[in-house]
């Protein structure tokens, strides 16, 4: 199989389905984000996360997949081609909030973003996450899109937010409260 096709080089690519639109499609800007998004994840995992973390965004990034190819797909083809991400995927990132959460001290204000490396590229996929948040929203506008999406992508940029809390907590690293400069 060639990984060239030469179909796209007019600035046109396929839904699956096979429906034209033009590259810089709502649609495709959207799940390109959430395709941005797993690659974070990528990096996130290449940095050796604890394996309970590894297990975590590995489960991430399955479901990312999953939520990439619904958004791909077009029309009536959708539900004929994709089982898209449901309630137990969004019960199961609660679940890793509650669970890590437990084992963090409580937060008591705003923290930078950043930390060890492992917490600062999750606090980027977190903020990516966020962004195919806003596109997937600005879509449902535009298109019919499954409404579960918008909420696993709230949810995981919360788990994301625990995730890269929990990673510094592990790594010993303390975090860097937000400090106003707003003179009182």
């Amino acid at each position: 199989m060639k990984i060239y096709t030469k179909t796209g080089d007019l600035g046109e690519t396929s839904l699956l389905g096979g429906q034209r639109v033009p590259k810089d499609a709502l649609r495709i800007e959207a799940y390109g984000t959430v395709d941005e998004l797993n690659s974070a994840l990528g990096i996130a995992r290449a940095l050796k996360p604890s394996a309970d973390v590894d297990q975590i965004l590995g489960l991430i990034q399955s479901d990312l997949f999953t939520l990439g190819a619904d958004l791909a797909a077009s029309g009536e083809k959708r539900s004929a081609m994709i089982q898209p991400v449901g309630h137990e995927h969004v019960a199961r990132l609660e679940q890793t909030i509650d669970t890590l959460d437990a084992q963090l001290p409580p937060l008591t204000t705003f923290i930078i973003p950043g930390g060890s490396p492992l917490a600062a590229q999750l606090h980027l996929a977190r903020t990516i996450c966020r962004r195919a948040e806003r596109l997937v929203v600005r879509l449902s506008k535009a298109e019919k899109v499954d409404p579960l999406s918008t909420m696993f992508l709230n949810r995981l940029s919360d788990t994301l937010f625990v995730v890269a809390r929990y990673a510094n907590h592990v790594a010993g690293v303390r975090e860097i409260p937000w400090v106003s400069s707003k003179k009182t």
